[in-house]
């Protein structure tokens, strides 16, 4: 069952900006060559950032059967802690000069908001995740709602 799935896709605009990038740089590098070798130059270009544009928004972050997944790591909703849905301006501090290098970040440069997960498992490589997201609310509290209930131990 999933609680929470988003794929993080490039938005149209970075393939048509990639695009024409592409046919712009074959236009000036190969204008004048044999016509084969410019319409197979343009149409590796095409290819490459199709592939490159493809594969960067192939990832997803998912919430599913106890796990939070973000692309193929997997942290168990057990060992969450704290969880804030973050601002553009709380984002861009994270990524940069409030970063610590032992974090987990998945971000793409066109997503300006991210979801803030605090690692409490003491072994844990990472302190935190950095989860770059279109909605940032909703991952938060998708998290929440998912996370196991612990217990402050035994009653009597």
């Amino acid at each position: 069952m999933h609680s929470y799935r988003e794929r993080l896709f490039a938005p149209p605009l970075w393939w048509v900006t990639g695009m024409l990038t592409m046919l712009t740089f074959g236009a000036i590098v190969w204008t004048g060559f044999d016509l084969g070798l410019t319409v197979a130059v343009f149409g590796v270009l095409i290819a490459v950032t199709a592939a490159f544009l493809h594969n960067w928004g192939r990832v997803t972050i998912e919430i599913a059967d106890g796990m939070l997944s973000a692309g193929r790591d997997r942290l168990p909703l057990a060992d969450v802690g704290e969880v804030r849905p973050l601002t553009e301006a709380q984002t861009r501090a994270l990524r940069g000069p409030y970063a610590d290098p032992r974090a987990f970040v998945l971000i793409r440069p066109y997503l300006r908001c991210a979801v803030y997960v605090e690692v409490t498992r003491p072994d844990a490589a990472t302190p935190y995740w950095l989860l770059a997201t279109r909605r940032p609310a909703e991952l938060a509290a998708a998290i929440e709602s998912a996370r196991p209930v612990v217990s402050s131990g035994p009653r009597t």
